[in-house]
């Protein structure tokens, strides 16, 4: 008959336990003393000394912890140790980047700015603004979404509800071939369209790129979300003598519509900073052009990269300031979004 010998703490304060407070004293003084290090070496980067620190942090938390609590916990310790280093290099550079676009970008953004376009105004001058930027981005992306989401979510159905022969392998290997293809070759796609019929630049041809770029985002998100309602759900309702198609309409995709509102708006996000595409066919205006079948626009993307291109300090201070109404203006969308997912959600009594 065998037996089950209990290890045994192997630190020599068997039993004890760090206080709650040890991780964020550690953390502290991992910091101040990476510091330290980093000008005792003449180290001048931040990133060197934020890597001592928690390289010193992880190395104290496994010596400390296995002194006082055993291996066992020291283990344990050290893995959540990591995942906090691997959240922290991941949140301080989208931290960093959004305080550096809220700081330049203030300087010039005000009502003025919104609602004014370049004109006349050239990029060496002060003045400007991005109302007509605005105007062809709202329009360029609203078209974009009106052909590739409605597309993306039916190509998604079919693939998770019907698709299961030949045709459905193809159809994913092309959605996850277009999944990366860059987005100027998109843009040259439609520029050799619009060669074959010698046409000029215009609103529309942006958005027939974008839309293209935003489709297999809206069916790899859409069909990860179709699959995750549950089956019992479709089983129920066709048990009701209801037809598949209306199974489809009425019981999965309200089931599912907050995971497919988010990967729509993740798709928006994604084409909402294209520059490659609108550069090829929409060309930019500095003037306000409301109509996006007819003519050259301007768009945010653009704006930023011709501000940017400039090489003076007014058109920096436009290119920040467009930045940041960019990042405010995914924002909004993302948080309509979560409003209308949770709205149109379906409501479980209690």
């Amino acid at each position: 008959m065998s037996t089950v010998v209990a290890e045994k703490p192997t630190g020599s304060m068997q039993g004890a336990r760090l206080p709650k407070w040890f991780t964020v004293a550690l953390a502290a003084g991992s910091a101040a003393l990476g510091i330290g290090i980093s000008f005792a070496a003449g180290l001048d980067s931040s990133i060197q000394w934020a890597l001592i620190a928690a390289i010193l942090f992880i190395v104290g938390t496994y010596v400390i912890a296995t002194v006082v609590e055993g291996k066992r916990q020291a283990k344990d310790r050290i893995a959540t140790s990591l995942v906090w280093v691997a959240f922290m290099l991941a949140v301080v550079p989208l931290v960093s980047l959004v305080w550096t676009t809220v700081v330049r970008g203030v300087k010039v953004l005000d009502v003025y700015f919104l609602t004014h376009s370049m004109g006349v105004v050239a990029d060496s001058e002060t003045g400007g603004g991005i109302y007509h930027a605005i105007i062809g981005s709202l329009e360029q992306v609203g078209l974009a979404t009106l052909m590739g989401a409605p597309i993306g979510i039916l190509t998604a159905v079919y693939l998770v509800e019907y698709g299961h022969g030949k045709l459905a392998k193809a159809v994913t290997f092309f959605v996850d071939v277009m999944t990366g293809i860059p987005s100027i070759v998109a843009g040259l796609f439609i520029l050799s369209i619009m060669l074959q019929f010698q046409m000029q630049p215009f609103g529309f041809a942006g958005s027939l790129a974008l839309a293209i770029l935003m489709m297999p985002v809206v069916v790899r998100s859409t069909e990860e979300m179709l699959k995750l309602v549950p089956n019992e759900l479709r089983e129920a309702s066709l048990a009701l003598g209801i037809p598949k198609w209306r199974t489809i309409l009425k019981v999965v995709l309200p089931t599912a519509i907050g995971g497919i509102t988010t990967g729509v708006m993740l798709a928006v996000a994604r084409i909402a900073g294209e520059t490659a595409p609108v550069l090829l066919l929409v060309f930019g205006n500095p003037f306000i052009n409301n109509n996006p079948f007819e003519g050259a626009q301007a768009s945010l993307p653009l704006y930023i990269y011709q501000q940017y291109a400039g090489g003076t300090d007014a058109s920096y201070d436009r290119a920040w300031a467009a930045a940041l109404t960019l990042i405010a203006f995914v924002m909004i969308l993302n948080l309509g979004a979560r409003a209308i997912a949770r709205w149109k959600a379906p409501k479980t009594g209690r």
